[in-house]
């Protein structure tokens, strides 16, 4: 899921020609920690997601659309991902958006 995403986010990214460096500075990050997102060797939380989303000019869900379409081309492909891999998946993205929904809410509040 992490490469599916950074894959995604540099293609966008390369697309409004923006360089690595320009997007770590708006999101407050290194360099070398946006590469590893894009690689997809870090999680994204849905607060990072958020902020890319917002400086590439896009929704979060034009970004997440991947992920929707990627299980059709691999099943065409004859690939398959195992269901532990799917579970943890699934669970990374459950506890982004659980941490996202939290900090919300606690705003809210305040």
């Amino acid at each position: 899921m992490n490469a599916l995403l950074g894959g995604r986010i540099k293609a966008l990214r390369t697309a409004k020609n923006f360089t690595q460096e320009q997007l770590a500075e708006h999101l407050g990050i290194s360099r070398q920690k946006y590469a590893r997102i894009e690689n997809g060797a870090n999680s994204i939380t849905l607060d990072i997601l958020t902020k890319i989303a917002g400086m590439l000019d896009v929704t979060v869900g034009d970004i997440t659309r991947v992920l929707d379409e990627e299980p059709a081309v691999a099943y065409r492909a004859g690939t398959d991902i195992s269901s532990s891999e799917k579970i943890l998946d699934m669970l990374d993205l459950f506890y982004a958006n659980k941490h996202m929904y939290t900090k919300l809410q606690h705003r809210n509040r305040t």
